[in-house]
């Protein structure tokens, strides 16, 4: 997403001040982004804090709002056993660190020297010479074999504390679990702490009135800084923004202690929590049954702005079918946001052998990660890498006018409880561009497009069905676009209308007057 980097406005009377949590970058995020702004529009001093991507600090405005990217140094993302040597479980191998890569270039070394002094022996016609280097030679070929079998035990024991699957390990991430409870993640996953310990002084000296703390890694940040305000005998506010159910999301780190310790943080902090705001009334109901919370959730959507400020809409709106170097009548089908395997990509170039002319495009945050450079090995196996196209996200403003330009929007993803639950970010936007839907047959999202005829329900990593799904769409896409024509539908699924929620939620928690947003001079997109 673009950095709005305009200076900030004048000084104006402020509701009270809000400090914004997030665990990335802000760039990508619309949701957060959205949050931030529309919250300063409506009168709120908004500082959005956010992690740097490199070991700098940065620091622009969205609107009124400040962002700020802080250096989060990560020396806690090992653990501690990570930094011992394993005395009995492998004691030859070598100390964690560089020494064992050390070691194997340091005998590389030796012996391209004695190899030298060899030839050169020869040279020189020095038969003695040659003969002399015959011993040192036999020893480092065997110290050689000596210190690659020890950097042999030093890559497995590095690759069995990152799977962590002996008895053992699984005996000691139970003893802590038993032990400790959901205070556990301390040590299983330490790396919590880094958050910490580079936003924890940042908050207090902010003084905020409202802590929003976004999703489950934000959640322990913000609460601690709520106690040390307590303490100090300052009343702050915290506002759990829940993106996903944690319990249902496929883990994004692989170590096996990783969800567990996530699940124990969140356990530990929720209760702090004033106000809780998600993404759905499903995954409302959820939260209150797992934290027991006192009041059910406020429901704010992923939705895309209705309106965009004059400066946004002066933008030139980059063409989708353009970058990818094809006509107004060719089938074009998108997906756009996170890309990872399990969000089932892989069928749409599976695909496209049967759906000869179709192409398709992916926007995505990375492309060239290396989930994308998979799919576009595999779309030049099957023949079909003229059709694929790899594009980069666009600012969240000009997201639905330029997925607009395509034939279908794709939802594939695969059934995960996270998945089943909402309708995710991309679901809004590919509506407000008007878009005909193919999407899995993941709980809410099929519910919903079988129920107002946006588009064609397949069955999740079933290509056959997918294809059937596309020729569908493709064959009348007029008939699934009528749906948008129906009163209220698309109204209600504007950040607009979230916005609102949202400022309710933040006046009821600081006990300020509701103010209407002063909203800038916008402009409504088509």
């Amino acid at each position: 997403m673009a950095i709005d980097s305009s200076a900030a406005g004048p000084e104006r009377s402020s509701r009270g001040k809000i400090v914004m949590l997030v665990d990335n970058g802000v760039n990508g995020d619309s949701r957060v982004q959205k949050e931030a702004r529309s919250a300063a529009e409506a009168g709120w001093d908004v500082v959005l804090l956010g992690k740097s991507p490199t070991k700098k600090s940065q620091k622009w405005w969205l609107g009124d709002a400040q962002v700020r990217l802080l250096h989060v140094p990560t020396p806690m993302h090992r653990r501690r056993h990570e930094y011992r040597r394993a005395v009995l479980r492998s004691p030859l191998a070598y100390p964690p660190g560089p020494l064992s890569e050390y070691r194997k270039q340091r005998m590389k070394a030796w012996r391209a020297e004695l190899n030298v002094r060899s030839v050169e022996a020869r040279r020189n016609g020095s038969s003695l010479g040659a003969v002399r280097l015959v011993p040192p030679r036999l020893l480092a070929k065997t110290l050689n074999k000596w210190v690659r079998f020890r950097a042999g035990r030093t890559e497995a024991l590095a690759q069995r504390r990152k799977s962590m699957d002996s008895p053992l390990d699984r005996f000691t991430t139970a003893f802590w679990v038993r032990t400790m409870g959901d205070r556990a993640w301390r040590r299983l996953d330490p790396a919590l702490w880094d958050f910490e310990l580079a936003y924890g002084k940042v908050i207090d000296r902010l003084e905020p009135d409202v802590i929003h703390a976004n999703d489950f890694r934000m959640l322990g940040v913000a609460a601690r800084a709520k106690l040390r305000a307590e303490a100090k005998g300052r009343k702050v506010k915290l506002l759990w923004d829940v993106h996903e159910f944690l319990p249902g999301i496929k883990p994004w780190n692989p170590h096996p202690r990783w969800h567990i310790a996530q699940c124990g943080h969140e356990r530990e902090y929720a209760k702090y929590a004033d106000a809780v705001t998600t993404v759905s009334g499903t995954l409302a109901e959820m939260l209150v049954e797992r934290h027991g919370l006192k009041a059910l959730p406020e429901v704010v959507l992923n939705a895309p702005d209705a309106e965009v400020s004059p400066e946004q809409a002066a933008e030139p709106v980059p063409d989708l079918r353009e970058l990818c170097g094809i006509g107004p009548d060719v089938p074009l089908a998108v997906y756009s946001g996170a890309a990872a395997p399990q969000r089932g990509l892989d069928i749409m170039v599976e695909g496209l052998p049967q759906l000869p002319g179709t192409h398709v495009a992916f926007v995505v945050l990375r492309p060239n990660s290396a989930y994308m450079q998979e799919l576009k090995e595999r779309a030049a196996e099957l023949g079909v890498s003229d059709r694929l196209h790899i594009l980069p996200y666009v600012p969240h403003y000009q997201v639905v006018p330029f997925l607009a330009a395509a034939s279908v929007g794709v939802i594939p993803i695969h059934h995960w409880p996270n998945h089943e639950i909402a309708l995710i970010t991309k679901f809004f936007e590919y509506s407000h561009a008007r878009l005909p839907f193919v999407v899995s047959d993941v709980k809410t999202m099929g519910e919903m497009v079988a129920r107002t005829g946006q588009g064609e329900v397949f069955t999740a990593e079933d290509v056959s069905d997918y294809v059937r799904a596309v020729k569908s769409v493709l064959a009348d896409p007029a008939k699934y676009r009528a749906a948008y024509a129906r009163e209220g539908l698309l109204e209600n699924w504007t950040w607009e209308a979230q916005a609102e929620v949202l400022d309710g939620v933040y006046t009821r928690l600081t006990g300020a007057e509701p103010v209407k947003a002063q909203q800038p001079d916008s402009q409504v997109m088509a």
